[in-house]
């Protein structure tokens, strides 16, 4: 089970839906539809997870809802 926060938002110059994660740097996905974003990103992190384990890189521990001042 993926735990780290996912941002989803449209995006007008791209014309689809972008999936951002904060925690892992650059870390993103996209889709047509806001579900298909999602399962891209859940895809997307574990192929990150796996890089960074790759090549000895620290993992962020999922923080879960991130805070904004």
């Amino acid at each position: 089970m993926i735990k780290y926060e996912i941002i989803i938002y449209w995006s007008e110059d791209d014309n689809c839906f972008i999936a951002e994660v904060p925690e892992l740097q650059g870390c993103m996905a996209d889709g047509k539809s806001q579900k298909e974003a999602l399962e891209n990103a859940q895809i997307v992190i574990n192929e990150w997870i796996e890089t960074a384990k790759s090549l000895g890189r620290e993992i962020p521990k999922p923080k879960g809802k991130l805070s904004y001042a």
